[in-house]
């Protein structure tokens, strides 16, 4: 990390990261490895990782303790003890109430702050050091961390029966809001939300709706990517949040989650958000509460069939941000009812919006037309499937290099196009 990078001061923003030498598009800046990690419990993703390295499996073993973390083999189990030892026995007092994820993380934090008092947890930047804003929150916000800091407590009760306890000068309220600013969300190579992790350093990086890097995890390392030409002197920058939202939706979560406002060309302009509410904003909110009760049904066949319904009456155009959602919605609910055509149907429509929101190297936009490309194989349409899988390469070569276990993956399928059409 040294030497590629510096911390800085950015103007308006506090601290940042400044490229210390120039980087080309698709270069990795850097790898980080997470202070403290979990899984996502929250999630139906998380429910099927290895508590250890966060690869996905149908066999993983639960630990013969708490009966809660599940591991690939006895090695991920033996390599995963040492933190989680203690924690076991938390799990263990309280079973069969599981505390949230974020519970389960400030209790790591804990546990490491507690082993190892002087750890700095990064090159440039400490978890000490992390910026909280709890002077900013709310009297509402406040109170539901109170709810979770009594969870931690009750949840710590075997292994620190005491404030007494805790790390030295330790805060329990600041530490939830260092979490609330400062995670990162680990995610799969099909960007499935599947952990939450603290990389101090990483968290110097301020946020831009059009930024020069983007993030990318391999298990739990980190990995950050320049997907723009970056000179040296410049400040990094990612995005914080999915920027298919308009401006004012951002703001509004940037303030909520971040305590900022968000002041980057694309917010100053305004930049695209008429295109986002195309068709109108009562169109477009009279859209989203639809979608909001269709998500709430239970019969996937119902819920396809008002949807598709909601689709073909809507006069919104397809680069309505609504209009997006619910083909996505329709397109997820046709792969789980293995209805293949009108699934790619769906999907197709989605590729030109995606490609107005998102630059040309984001993950989001790769997963979106990979899976296109999964349909079109599925369905037996090679030719169509190969070219969908080169549009991807182009992408994930830039976003998450040619070494990664998306870009294997993707390779595979490549091959397996060219394979099935060598054959025909």
């Amino acid at each position: 990390m040294a030497g590629k990078f510096e911390k800085s001061l950015s103007p308006g923003k506090g601290n940042g990261l400044r490229a210390s030498l120039s980087f080309a598009v698709g270069e990795l800046v850097t790898c980080a490895e997470p202070f403290v990690y979990t899984t996502c419990k929250d999630k139906t993703a998380g429910t099927s990782v290895c508590d250890y390295c966060l690869r996905r499996s149908e066999n993983l073993q639960r630990c013969s303790q708490c009966k809660f973390a599940r591991y690939c083999n006895s090695l991920c189990q033996k390599k995963a003890w040492k933190d989680h030892k203690r924690e076991c026995l938390c799990l263990k007092s309280i079973l069969p109430n599981v505390p949230t994820d974020s519970v389960r993380l400030v209790a790591k934090i804990i546990f490491k702050l507690l082993e190892q008092p002087e750890c700095t947890s990064g090159e440039l930047y400490s978890v000490t050091e992390l910026q909280s804003h709890f002077k900013d929150l709310n009297e509402d916000m406040i109170q539901g961390l109170g709810h979770l800091a009594a969870t931690l407590e009750q949840y710590l009760k075997k292994e620190i029966p005491d404030s007494s306890k805790l790390p030295p000068g330790f805060q329990t309220l600041d530490y939830f809001c260092k979490l609330t600013c400062n995670s990162f969300t680990i995610c799969n190579g099909e960007m499935q939300d599947i952990g939450v992790g603290l990389y101090p350093s990483m968290s110097l990086l301020n946020h831009s709706c059009d930024p020069n890097c983007v993030i990318t995890f391999e298990g739990t390392r980190l990995h950050l990517r320049a997907v723009k030409e970056i000179p040296q002197g410049e400040e990094l920058t990612i995005s914080y949040i999915d920027v298919m939202m308009p401006s004012h939706m951002r703001q509004m979560q940037f303030q909520r989650q971040y305590c900022f406002t968000c002041d980057c060309n694309r917010c100053v302009s305004r930049d695209k958000d008429e295109d986002m509410l195309a068709g109108g904003e009562e169109a477009s909110g009279a859209m989203e509460r639809s979608l909001v009760t269709l998500e709430e049904l239970r019969s996937q066949n119902k819920a396809l069939k008002l949807c598709k319904k909601l689709i073909d009456e809507s006069q919104l155009p397809s680069k309505n941000i609504y209009k997006i959602k619910a083909l996505d919605f329709a397109m997820d609910l046709c792969i789980q009812l293995k209805i293949w055509e009108e699934a790619l149907q769906f999907g197709l429509q989605t590729l030109e919006p995606y490609s107005l929101y998102y630059s040309n190297y984001n993950p989001v936009r790769a997963i979106q037309i990979m899976r296109v490309g999964k349909i079109q194989l599925h369905l037996g349409r090679f030719l169509e499937a190969m070219t969908t899988f080169k549009q991807v390469f182009e992408i994930v070569k830039v976003t998450h290099g040619r070494d990664s276990g998306l870009t294997k993956d993707l390779l595979e399928l490549l091959g397996e196009c060219e394979m099935e059409m060598n054959a025909t």
